[in-house]
């Protein structure tokens, strides 16, 4: 029973700040999307094709048992999108699967080979088929975007040079796909296949800009949309933007760097209450049992779990910047 509370603890405690470290990101989400709807209906009001077109295009798709997933699963196009920022063909299905056998495997090994309590093992495989397939999902997705973010601003250059030889917008978008490294020559020969088949330049642009959910790149697709609707010097903006692109990523590797000894002090504190736990309890478990035998110890043991849980979503919040 002992065992049973403190892996129940480990995991909310870890939940708490999986939750803090995401929720700056799911409020940015919600933002840009609204400010996405906005653009969408100034652009309908006139007369052009905006990303209200795009987005449902981009949400489009999916096998049969995708669709019967997403009868259980609300967020079924959102994981998809996911899912599509790694840039592997991931199918939600396939996901679904993999989340499904890692938590069966994780039971059977802690249930039959360990000989564990099987709410512990329920707990341990519900907790890994959870968070394993999401954060490999997130580090391929992350891996892929700083890569394409690093080579962004070489791409705006080279669509620069083009336009300023005279080259029309199509063809300096067909340049930057055959000229730069993946991901941004595939994602940017993407672009210009949608065109080749029919689509809208603006369209083919915001259908990418929502699949990558890139604040660089959406800037990129708002400059090309402004200076179709107002005219301008398309030139002179995509250089200005290529400069601003490469001030923001200096930032932000300086914030990285100040507030890397932040967040390694959060990870520690945040730590070290549970491994001074076991370790006590490995050497001395008459010491700590009064915690789960006594009334008193488990109101103690609450209250330490809820003010851990609170304390590294303030640390969480406090380690964040957005630039």
């Amino acid at each position: 029973m002992e065992i049973i509370l403190i892996s129940a603890g480990v995991f909310v405690t870890i939940l708490a700040g999986w939750m803090g470290f995401g929720a700056g990101r799911a409020k940015r989400a919600r933002n840009l999307a609204r400010r996405l709807k906005a653009v969408g209906r100034a652009q309908k009001k006139a007369g052009s094709a905006g990303p209200a077109v795009t987005l449902r295009r981009a949400d489009a798709g999916g096998d049969g048992l995708e669709k019967t997933f997403g009868r259980f699963l609300p967020s079924i196009a959102a994981l998809r999108r996911r899912l599509a920022r790694t840039g592997r063909r991931i199918s939600v299905t396939g996901y679904v699967a993999v989340s499904a056998g890692l938590a069966f495997a994780v039971f059977a090994a802690m249930y039959f080979v360990l000989h564990l309590h099987p709410a512990l093992a329920a707990l341990a495989g519900t907790a890994v088929g959870l968070l394993l397939p999401h954060l490999a999902v997130s580090a391929m997705a992350k891996r892929r975007l700083a890569k394409f973010n690093n080579l962004f601003p070489d791409a705006i250059d080279l669509m620069v040079r083009g336009l300023r030889s005279g080259l029309p917008v199509t063809e300096c978008l067909k340049a930057v796909g055959r000229e730069m490294p993946d991901p941004v020559g595939v994602e940017f020969r993407r672009v210009t296949d949608e065109v080749k088949f029919g689509a809208k330049v603006n369209e083919a642009l915001w259908a990418t800009a929502h699949r990558l959910d890139m604040a660089e790149f959406k800037f990129f697709v708002v400059s090309l949309s402004v200076q179709q609707e107002t005219g301008g010097n398309l030139a002179e903006t995509l250089a200005n933007l290529s400069d601003i692109l490469r001030r923001r990523k200096q930032m932000r590797l300086k914030i990285k760097a100040m507030s890397s000894e932040a967040k390694a002090s959060a990870m520690i504190l945040g730590s070290l209450p549970f491994i001074m736990f076991c370790i006590i309890y490995l050497m001395n478990p008459d010491y700590e049992s009064m915690l789960f035998t006594d009334p008193r110890g488990r109101i103690m043991l609450a209250v330490g779990l809820g003010a851990m849980g609170s304390g590294i979503l303030v640390m969480a919040r406090m380690v964040r910047f957005e630039i």
